[in-house]
């Protein structure tokens, strides 16, 4: 009796002694435990339903103005670099220009050494905006009863324009050298006046005396001085 009880208590005991070698393992990453986790490590996310199309990715909402990464936003006016600037926005569109007038302009008249006898009539915008020239200077020295005739082989093929601060020119014959234009005068002031416009505007004489006689004659306006002496 003694016996069989003295190998009840071994069994049991050598059952605990076991049961703590199994936790041990477990507690150390061995065993059941490693075996759980490398389960869990290998499952597979979840299938994709073949029978499904894959869904497109979300589009930028276009009312907020936000693009999507890899793209180049744009705004309504003026998007590109390059964009050419609107009618509207040229200052030198034709809409917006005025005629050359005794109100926006500067005229200066100075005898040149050549050709004989000539004059250059030089006009600068003084205005904010571009000024048209049509046709040519009416010009009126002192004492004058008419306005000399223009000549017609100087008509240039566009009518010359000016931006605010450029100049334009036209020459003017005072004399013949010959003596074919008869008896002349001598003249200090001298107006200009301007086609479309019955306002006359002063121009400095840069000569103390101006000869002029009956074979007086202009130019009309021009780009250049060469152009309006030739």
């Amino acid at each position: 009796m003694r016996a069989s009880t003295r190998r009840l208590r071994l069994l049991a005991a050598a059952s605990v002694a076991f049961a703590a070698l199994a936790l041990t393992a477990c507690d150390n990453g061995e065993g059941t435990r490693q075996e759980g986790a490398a389960s869990e490590a290998e499952q597979p996310s979840e299938p994709m339903d073949e029978g499904k199309p894959a869904q497109p990715a979300p589009k930028p909402d276009r009312s907020t103005g936000a693009t999507a990464p890899g793209e180049k936003g744009t705004s309504g006016k003026g998007a590109g670099r390059g964009s050419a600037p609107a009618a509207d926005d040229d200052p030198n569109a034709p809409a917006k220009r005025v005629p050359c007038t005794a109100a926006n302009s500067k005229i200066t008249a100075a005898p040149v050494p050549r050709p004989l006898n000539h004059m250059l009539l030089t006009i600068t915008n003084t205005g904010s905006k571009m000024c048209d020239l049509p046709g040519y200077p009416i010009v009126k020295f002192e004492g004058a009863q008419s306005v000399p005739p223009v000549m017609e082989q100087s008509k240039p093929q566009a009518v010359v324009s000016l931006a605010p601060g450029k100049k334009g020119y036209a020459g003017v014959i005072l004399s013949a050298g010959d003596g074919s234009g008869g008896e002349g005068r001598t003249v200090r002031s001298l107006e200009i006046g301007f086609q479309g416009s019955d306002r006359m505007a002063p121009a400095t004489l840069q000569a103390k005396d101006v000869y002029i006689d009956a074979s007086l004659r202009v130019t009309y306006w021009l780009p250049t001085p060469a152009d309006a002496l030739t």
